[in-house]
């Protein structure tokens, strides 16, 4: 029964996608829109075969800024979850202005990073950064936040100082928050590379982007989208990857759900 449910959680929405992807088929060629102005999936798909070997500098580009602001980002989060997590002043400080930090628009920050750091990829890595830290630190908090009081006060009893409860009880009780926000993080690092190399730069896909779209080659813009879909669901899956190396048991309890 329940492997029946988890293929039927796989097939229905990729049965949908097929659907929706024909009715756009059927759509653009039977010219009720033009392909000028939203190419069709077909010509999507080819234009995608035709540009990709000749972009895999634009492509690795937009890889080596989004991993390592990807990892800085986790780095950064988890050095400040702690502190906010053990210092509780820091935490009523620092807490809402993260919140804050997250309604100025991202778009507006990076042609500032431009003018400080030049036109090289530390901006769009920094761009990286800004764009993965929130979800990251915030989902820890909440994991460390949700540790039972009771574990905490018996490992006190036995004598446990504070980076022995962080060790034994906080840390291992936060990993499925951590790595939920770390999977939201992951989608969005390409996201945010790209963001970065459309406000200046040489090299990256959203260089690339910009190039062809203001040469109004939509089924280009379109294969790239495509590029960065892939580039963002392999890392997403990369991650999941991980986590069920790193914590099998929550793979089991999946399983027995």
């Amino acid at each position: 029964m329940k492997k029946l449910e988890s293929i039927e959680n796989k097939i229905v929405p990729i049965a949908f996608f097929g659907i929706l992807v024909t009715i756009w088929e059927f759509v653009v060629a039977k010219g009720f829109i033009e392909k000028y102005i939203l190419p069709s999936p077909k010509d999507i798909f080819i234009t995608f075969l035709e540009i990709l070997p000749n972009i895999r500098v634009h492509i690795f580009t937009t890889i080596y800024e989004a991993f390592f602001g990807f990892i800085i980002a986790i780095i950064f989060s988890l050095i400040l979850a702690v502190l906010m997590d053990n210092i509780k002043i820091l935490k009523k400080a620092i807490y809402p202005l993260l919140i804050v930090s997250q309604t100025i628009p991202i778009v507006a920050l990076a042609p500032l990073f431009v003018i400080w750091f030049g036109f090289g990829k530390l901006p769009k890595i920094i761009v990286v950064v800004l764009v993965c830290f929130f979800p990251i630190v915030i989902s820890l908090l909440d994991g460390l936040d949700s540790v039972d009081e009771d574990t905490i006060n018996l490992l006190k009893s036995m004598g446990a100082g504070k980076i022995q409860i962080f060790k034994y009880a906080k840390f291992p009780a936060s990993m499925v928050n951590f790595f939920s926000g770390i999977k939201v993080a992951a989608t969005y690092s390409i996201m945010g590379a790209v963001i970065g190399e459309w406000l200046g730069g040489s090299e990256g896909l959203g260089v690339y982007m910009m190039r062809v779209k203001h040469s109004y080659a939509l089924d280009k813009v379109f294969a790239v989208i495509l590029i960065i879909v892939i580039l963002s669901m392999s890392l997403f899956k990369i991650i999941s990857i991980l986590q069920n190396l790193i914590m099998p048991w929550q793979n089991d309890l999946n399983k027995r759900r």
